[in-house]
């Protein structure tokens, strides 16, 4: 059988697969969640809370506490020092290393092998999968992937076990039938210097039929645009024109959206969505052109949703799938095939639709700004943002925001620094949309605003280009997985930005 005829096939039994799971969602996940305490019912973990005698999602709720990695960090310790059958039966030789820049503690986020294959890995596949059923006249497999993953090595912890960003465990791992068609070369994809390796890969991928990509668009806008640079092309399609796929995740694309229209300048180029962390890949775009994500339930993760305005308490009940409703306010909790029982992950979503459970990523439950009361979420941000870009006619590259504290001679606010890739017409014009669309939005926001004594106006700084990227290199977080905090609830990373624009 040709290689595309069998790719195909695959394909369309994978997407049968799919088409299940959004029928019948609860009892997949049902069936995860038997067969995840059926898998840890004998490790310590899984004795000392009887995984053997709980036989519902109730049960495990009233029986097994909530955790973050402040909880699961001894036992991690434990697998890194060697123990085994902890958390999770089979043996854990990997260990996904955090690229969170608000924090310089990492964390090590436990992979098992289940984890690479029937999550992560299936992910990936999925992703091509979707893709095919949305352009059934695809010729994706007859070139190249171009991947760009984290700028840090894999590191050995001991002599059978290793650490690194999760893109670089991925490529590590990866099958033989992926590896044939990715690019860079794996000492490229590897390589430690961030500015080093940008250059190395475009130099490596330019020369290639590549037709798709996968990276955070933010990185990846780096490397296509030394592309250019180096071929003297106007866009990226005269350099593959063969390219048909951008798969994306980690950051919004909607601050993005608009230069990537200038990089790929025609409608055949699918945009392709992921939702995935160390912890677990959670949805994909499955409807083009859409920006709700597909919650997929059969990857090995049993799902439970905290209502975010019961966070604060100490054990907050969670909600399962056939509880949640339409556009309220969760904090996942997950429970996966590599021993991370009722974690939290730290992010925030809503459901747009249940019938099948479809999302969007709101925030990170550390990343906000409520210093007065105000509860501005990321998504917020992002759309107003993208509002203000379209009215002023500005493109952003990057951007982080803070609070203002008030004192005897000021009124509270916000405080933004954006980095610009295009300069808007009218920054006041910018700043008064960015604030109206947020208002709109947010009533909490809007309330605080409404008289001006609370929060006065936006100030908005528009910062050089490269004030991001030499932040995060002197904090040694180039590249890769590597994010700027969107919202922060204090002024430490304002502060350090505000000393690098004055320097």
């Amino acid at each position: 059988m040709p290689v595309n005829a069998l790719f195909s096939f695959l394909m369309k039994k994978r997407l049968q697969q799919i088409e299940l799971f959004r029928d019948h969602p609860h009892e997949a996940q049902l069936e995860v969640f038997h067969r995840l305490m059926e898998s840890a019912r004998y490790t310590e973990w899984g004795r000392r809370y009887d995984y053997g005698t709980i036989t519902d999602p109730d049960v495990f709720r009233q029986r097994v506490p909530l955790q973050d990695y402040v909880d699961v960090k001894p036992w991690v310790d434990r697998m890194r020092a060697g123990e085994q059958n902890l958390l999770w039966p089979t043996d854990i030789r990997w260990f996904a290393k955090s690229s969170g820049t608000t924090n310089a503690k990492s964390k090590y986020i436990p992979v098992s092998r289940e984890a690479l294959e029937e999550c992560h890995y299936k992910g990936g596949k999925d992703l091509v999968a979707l893709h095919f059923a949305m352009q059934p006249q695809s010729r994706l497999y007859q070139g190249m992937t171009m991947v760009v993953g984290g700028s840090s090595a894999v590191e050995p912890l001991r002599t059978d076990a290793y650490t690194g960003d999760l893109s670089a465990i991925i490529i590590r791992n990866l099958p033989l039938w992926v590896e044939v068609r990715r690019t860079p070369v794996i000492e490229t994809a590897l390589m430690e210097d961030w500015e080093a390796k940008v250059e190395r890969m475009a130099r490596e991928t330019m020369r290639e039929d590549v037709r798709s990509i996968a990276g955070v668009p933010s990185w990846t806008l780096v490397v296509l645009k030394r592309v250019l640079e180096l071929t003297g092309k106007k866009n990226i399609l005269e350099v593959w024109p063969n390219l048909e796929l951008f798969m994306h995740g980690g950051v919004s694309f909607r601050p993005y959206r608009e230069q990537y229209k200038k990089l790929f300048p025609s409608p055949a180029v699918n945009y392709l969505e992921t939702y995935n962390a160390s912890e677990g890949f959670f949805g994909i775009t499955d409807v083009q052109g859409s920006e709700d994500l597909l919650l997929m339930l059969d990857y090995g993760i049993f799902f439970e949703f905290i209502p975010v305005k019961d966070l604060h308490r100490e054990q907050p009940p969670t909600k399962l799938l056939h509880e949640v409703e339409v556009d309220e306010e969760y904090a996942l909790v997950i429970s996966t095939n590599a021993g991370l029982w009722r974690y939290l992950p730290g992010d925030t979503i809503h459901f747009t639709e249940t019938r099948p459970y479809r999302l969007k990523v709101s925030g990170r439950t550390r990343s906000f700004i409520n210093a007065f009361g105000e509860e501005l979420i990321v998504e917020n941000a992002d759309r107003g943002i993208q509002a203000a870009c379209q009215a002023a006619g500005g493109v952003v590259s990057d951007y982080t925001a803070g609070p203002v504290y008030m004192d005897e001679a000021a009124q509270g606010g916000h405080e933004w620094m954006i980095e610009f890739e295009e300069l808007p017409g009218d920054l006041e014009r910018f700043t008064d949309v960015l604030d109206s669309t947020m208002r709109g939005l947010n009533s909490d926001y809007d309330a605080k605003r409404s008289t001006g004594m609370v929060l006065q106006r936006p100030i908005v700084h528009a910062v050089a280009k490269g004030t991001f990227h030499s932040w995060l290199k002197l904090r040694g977080k180039l590249g890769g997985q590597n994010k700027v905090p969107r919202l922060c609830n204090d002024r430490v990373i304002l502060d350090q930005l505000l000393l690098c624009t004055s320097a």
